[in-house]
């Protein structure tokens, strides 16, 4: 008795682009959603992580602009043990400082310092436009950092959403088939089981 070769099943690539008879409209509606999702998810994921990147920096630019480099000194004795210092400030504390702006005013302020530091120790303060103690503003190394970091993180996130999209399209693209294939099926079953002598 002859054995029956085994049924191979080929598959055909990019089938929805050619011309065939059993190709449908949402199939051709489908690749082009598919095809358009994954370019924007690549080219416009990678722009967005460029100009996150970019308005970051121009931030940290901004906010150097705003700012400048005083000398100031410690008005009292900062005390020797820490107190009610957050974990994020190494163990520093508050302490008064004195410094005058460039029209000749005094002005006072309160920053965070070291302890131990005596009375008259001179230190360097960010200030504002209005004479206020601000924080410093990044710079060098970690403003790089910060910039990549961003760019880095908005980047994949934009390119997942323009993804997620195009898959809820194709999602509904294929709910759709699903529904045409039911109603053409009703109208081609009866005909088929006719066909076919009333088995199945």
């Amino acid at each position: 008795m002859a054995r029956t070769p085994p049924t191979t099943v080929t598959r055909v690539r990019l089938w929805r682009w050619r011309r065939n008879p059993l190709r449908r409209r949402s199939d051709v509606a489908e690749a082009w959603i598919v095809l358009v999702a994954w370019t924007l998810a690549v080219l416009g994921g990678g722009f967005a992580g460029v100009v996150a990147a970019q308005v970051t920096d121009s931030g940290f630019a901004a906010r150097r602009a705003e700012v400048h480099a005083v000398s100031a000194v410690l008005t009292d004795d900062v005390a020797k043990t820490p107190t009610a210092a957050s974990g994020d400030d190494r163990g520093r504390v508050w302490a008064t400082v004195r410094w005058t702006d460039p029209g000749g005013s005094p002005h006072t302020g309160l920053v965070k310092v070291f302890p131990g530091a005596p009375d008259g120790t001179r230190l360097t303060v960010w200030t504002n436009r209005a004479g206020r103690v601000v924080s410093e503003p990044v710079t060098g190394t970690e403003a790089t950092f910060q910039v990549v970091l961003t760019g880095a993180l908005v980047a994949p996130l934009a390119g997942a959403a323009v993804w997620a999209a195009g898959w809820a399209g194709r999602s509904l693209l294929m709910r759709r088939r699903l529904a045409e294939w039911d109603e053409e099926w009703k109208q081609a079953g009866p005909e088929w089981r006719r066909f076919s002598g009333g088995r199945g």
